[in-house]
């Protein structure tokens, strides 16, 4: 179905395409929120107001805090202006005359912008009694925004353009789709994302914590947790080096010259964490490339030594505005499973090749059925800001693209993506709930090789530049910690599971034999426990299902005089009384096959 849309010069046109449509109407739904802001409380000053990936937000600036009790009286007079079926009317106008106009209205913040952005004429909307500075489109009336489809869902602080050096915002988020059954969908999801949220489950089954004393975006790994990590890391390692990869590790701090030679001083200095020892100036390490480079270095390398493949479980440190860490998801301190090859040109496509053979492995071991891939490359119209020969981004792309093919993979291509040394394939799985997460990516490189002068000898007896590929298959283990938290809802694959199976004595006499049964499921290399405390034996089963354990073992007088264990399934209840032995040979079966559930 088309949406009617009014553009900045006045044509009115049909748009048919749907993600275009629901961008349009989302920007419409931010405009239409203002107004009832604006209706609803004088003497808010508008800042900005986007759409973006799941709705829209708006930034306010006013003397007295927004109450969450507001946004239902926001979300009821937008309805209100929907069935008013108002115009978005857009005009062009001078900057002088836009200028003057947002002066007389106190919009201060508004003729900041057209200062900053606009050229010698601009575009304003009106929508009733708000008029914005705007490049549209807008959708034609507030009646074609279906009154159920939106959402005001929260406030937060902001800084005027995300600089904590301006003035305090408000911001109000929302959300719009084209039908109230989507935003329907879209809410359930929220709610069921709410339950898994990382953040709580991290902190309700003791995996790890942030600690206001040491600082925020520094995650405690918890014993628990890490169990899980030295699982996750032992078996990349295993598959790594079964894939002719060599482990490295490599120093946390650096001479800041290694660091401009790389180029991230230069780009990425705030950033980086920076100290002096000796009048000297180092860095903590924000990357892990340079390191490597440094052991690629270390000697004379020939043909014969390549492909090098380098990887690292490389912690990192980089600076991230508070108010935009989260748990586990976005952190100043994590530690990369991190990646660099080096090869000829004639070994790229089947380095490729395996790359995304390892990416799509590691997703489904752990569970991740679904992904979308992106192919990122560079603007045709502006190659002057990239580096590398056409040669190299020829090279470069047609190999991503004969080893996607080869893979059968589908993938979006996202023109004028590349970051400016090369372009990449990033892989985004799919988790239980529809989220896309941004995790493994296979990156080019055409800088890195010449700022450090790498090199190897040919064939021909003469010296050549490698090519060089950045790979990360988990992103950071961090953040795939809370993915993975939030896409089991914190019930991990039996493989998984920081405690696979505990031991439930019914009472004080079975404890011995309680005992006994947890030494030859430790010793058979599984992850158990014994819950010998005082306690009923209800109360320990609801424990243990609320921790999350897949298999309780409860043990009385019959399965002391039988040798055995009842077992209770966290997914399937009560199997009743088996062999202890016959439980480990399956529970053994059900970890080395990497099950999701027991």
């Amino acid at each position: 179905m088309a949406l009617k849309v009014t553009y900045a010069d006045g044509t009115v046109r049909d748009v048919t395409d749907p993600q275009e449509q629901l961008e349009i109407y989302r920007h419409s739904t931010s405009h239409l929120m203002a107004a009832a802001v604006n209706g609803l409380f004088p003497g808010t000053h508008l800042g900005i107001g986007p759409a973006i990936s799941d709705g829209f937000f708006y930034d306010f600036e006013r003397e007295e805090s927004f109450r969450e009790e507001d946004l239902a009286r926001i979300e009821e007079k937008m309805r209100e202006l929907v069935n008013a079926d108002l115009k978005y009317e857009p005009s062009i106008i001078s900057k002088e005359e836009a200028i003057d106009y947002f002066t007389k209205q106190g919009e201060n913040l508004k003729v900041e912008l057209i200062q900053e952005k606009a050229g010698q004429t601009l575009s304003c909307y009106r929508l009733g009694d708000l008029v914005d500075f705007c490049t549209g489109p807008h959708v034609y009336s507030t009646g074609r925004i279906h009154p159920k489809s939106f959402h005001v869902s929260s406030l937060a602080g902001s800084y005027w353009k995300g600089d904590e050096h301006n003035q305090r915002m408000q911001r109000i988020y929302g959300t719009a789709f084209l039908t109230p059954e989507e935003l329907k969908l879209h809410l359930t999801r929220l709610e069921e994302a709410k339950k898994r949220d990382h953040r709580k489950l991290g902190r309700e089954l003791d995996l790890f914590s942030i600690s206001e004393e040491a600082g925020p975006g520094l995650i405690f790994w918890h014993p628990r947790g890490t169990r899980v990590r030295i699982v996750i890391e032992d078996f990349l390692r295993q598959e790594l080096y079964r894939r002719g990869y060599e482990m490295v590790t490599t120093p946390h701090v650096a001479k800041n010259t290694l660091w401009k030679t790389s180029g991230h001083y230069e780009y990425y200095r705030e950033n980086m964490y920076v100290f002096n020892i000796e009048d000297e100036e180092f860095v903590i390490k924000p990357m892990n490339c340079p390191g490597h480079i440094q052991i690629y270095k270390s000697r004379m390398r020939s043909y014969r030594d390549l492909p090098l493949r380098f990887a690292e479980f490389g912690t990192v440190y980089r600076y991230e505005k508070s108010g935009v860490l989260h748990g586990m998801m976005r952190v100043r301190g994590f530690t990369q499973d991190d990646a660099h090859l080096f090869c000829t040109r004639d070994q790229v496509y089947d380095e490729i090749t395996a790359l995304l053979e390892l990416v799509l492995f590691i997703l489904k071991s752990f569970g991740f059925e679904e992904y979308q891939v992106e192919l990122s490359v560079r603007d045709e119209s502006k190659k002057e800001k990239y580096a590398g020969s056409e040669e190299d981004w020829a090279m470069a792309e047609g190999a991503l693209v004969r080893a996607m093919q080869a893979r059968g993979m589908e993938w979006k291509r996202m023109e004028g993506e590349a970051v400016f040394y090369g372009p990449k394939i990033d892989v985004k799985l799919i988790d239980a709930i529809g989220r896309p997460w941004q995790l493994s990516t296979v990156q080019f490189d055409f800088t890195l090789p010449k700022r450090f002068d790498l090199g190897y000898i040919g064939p021909d007896g003469h010296q050549h530049q490698p090519v060089m590929l950045h790979r990360a298959l988990l992103g950071s283990v961090e953040r795939f910690m809370g993915v993975l938290i939030e896409h089991y809802a914190g019930a991990f694959p039996i493989w998984l599971a920081p405690v696979q199976a505990v031991v439930i004595p019914i009472a004080e006499r079975h404890q011995e034999y309680g005992k006994q049964v947890l030494e030859k499921l430790q010793g058979a290399g599984l992850r158990a426990g014994l819950d010998d405390r005082n306690e009923k034996m209800g109360f320990k089963i609801r424990e243990a299902q609320t921790q999350k354990v897949p298999y309780m073992l409860v043990v009385g007088d019959k399965e002391v005089e039988a040798g055995q264990v009842s077992v209770r399934n966290r997914f399937q209840g009560d199997e009743g009384a088996q062999p202890l032995e016959a439980f480990i040979k399956r529970t053994r079966e059900l970890i080395d096959a990497r099950a999701a559930r027991p």
